[in-house]
């Protein structure tokens, strides 16, 4: 499916950077600037700030004439424009509002957006024009026509199916870039008591065949980690993991890729030894997003907390197959020695141990302190995922109560 991403009417710092990560690493196929109101030479300055390789895949709503001069690749007809610019043989694209819109200028344009078909997330009050059934029974809905309105990551597989070709998304699409403030983080500063409760067991996979059972059986924290796949699959991937997660109230934790973590607007982003650096990703990031960092000793600790994670994934707990250049395994013992490390030095950032742990090891791994534990292989290897996440979340309970 296409995905389009559409700008905000206003202008905002940063927003030719935000324009060229979704082109070049977030699986969008074009950006449409839609600037109402805006003059020439503000809109073709935002343009010159983007690689003039990405350009092609621009389209605009206003002020045309810049695409006919080669600053962007399309054009898009609309109310205010509602013809292209003499001579213009690039992309040509049109708002429609009715089916009957569709099937008038279905043969004149590349394609067509059509909306609203959901409730508008940025129009107050700009509700969805269509039901699932008119849409699928109409005959018009073909691979030429783009869903607008309301249209988030977690709809896309809806879309798929009513036949739509494509999404376009507002709001959605620029989740993470400009938005700074964020409730739910779990932060010394910030605790969510929502989300420290979720935090008592991490579900981490490479696949969404048993994500539904987990969380069926009680997991609310998934960190999908797919280390051997392109951005553009890691995306795929990443918003039906997200989907199921919000239907669950799920937190949905990126592995390793920043840049995806905004792009899906994911709840936040885990980063091992190896890779980006905390305090580079928090300052990408802003306060929004939870940042969670790999440890394996008392150092890796304090100098995550130091770069300003928001949690530790403290591990191996034994040797376990499902991660690759494994640092040295800690044991009961190695946990309680760095747990009590930490409460000496004052650092109280939720710690989940990870790495090999099976049901009979909870008890113990959570008598030396640490928040929650992480497992993979044990419920992607069960029969009974979500009996055995439930199985996992009892004997967690039962500690803490005890």
């Amino acid at each position: 499916m296409k995905l389009i991403a559409v700008t905000t009417p206003d202008f905002w710092p940063g927003e030719a950077g935000a324009i060229t990560a979704l082109l070049a690493h977030g699986g969008f196929c074009r950006v449409h600037i839609r600037k109402p109101g805006a003059d020439a030479a503000q809109i073709e300055s935002l343009l010159e700030a983007i690689p003039g390789e990405l350009r092609h895949r621009l389209s605009l709503h206003d002020c045309l004439e810049l695409a006919a001069a080669g600053l962007a690749g399309g054009v898009h007809l609309n109310s205010r424009n509602p013809v292209p610019p003499e001579g213009f043989n690039g992309i040509i694209s049109r708002s429609c509002h009715s089916l009957e819109e569709v099937r008038r200028h279905a043969a004149a344009a590349d394609y067509l957006f059509l909306s609203p078909i959901f409730d508008s997330i940025s129009k107050t009050g700009y509700k969805g024009a269509f039901s699932t059934a008119g849409l699928k029974s109409s005959g018009v809905i073909t691979d030429k026509v783009i869903a607008l309105g309301g249209v988030t990551p977690e709809r896309i597989p809806d879309l798929e199916h009513i036949g739509f070709g494509g999404a376009a998304m507002l709001g959605a699409a620029w989740r993470g870039f400009r938005d700074n403030t964020h409730s739910d983080t779990i932060s010394n500063q910030h605790k969510s008591p929502k989300q420290l409760k979720n935090f008592r067991l991490q579900f981490i996979t490479d696949r969404i065949e048993r994500l539904e059972d987990t969380l069926r059986g009680g997991c609310r924290w998934v960190q999908l980690r797919m280390k051997e796949v392109t951005e553009n699959e890691y995306i795929e991937t990443g918003r039906k993991a997200l989907a199921i997660c919000r239907r669950y109230g799920a937190t949905f934790i990126v592995d390793d890729r920043v840049e995806a973590a905004m792009l899906l607007g994911a709840d936040g982003v885990h980063l091992g030894k190896n890779d980006m650096p905390a305090v580079d990703a928090r300052q990408i990031l802003g306060p929004r997003f939870i940042i969670g960092a790999t440890a394996n000793t008392f150092e890796d600790i304090r100098h995550a907390a130091e770069a300003g994670a928001d949690y530790i994934g403290l591990g191996p707990y034994r040797f376990t197959t499902t991660k690759k250049n494994l640092s040295p395994v800690l044991g009961a013992e190695g946990y309680r020695r760095i747990m009590d490390r930490c409460r000496l030095e004052g650092i109280n950032l939720p710690v989940t141990a990870i790495g090999g742990i099976l049901t009979d090891d909870i008890p113990e791994i959570m008598h030396t302190g640490v928040s929650g534990v992480a497992v993979s292989g044990l419920i992607l290897n069960s029969t009974d995922s979500e009996n055995t996440t439930q199985q996992v979340i009892s004997t967690i309970d039962k500690w803490k109560n005890s």
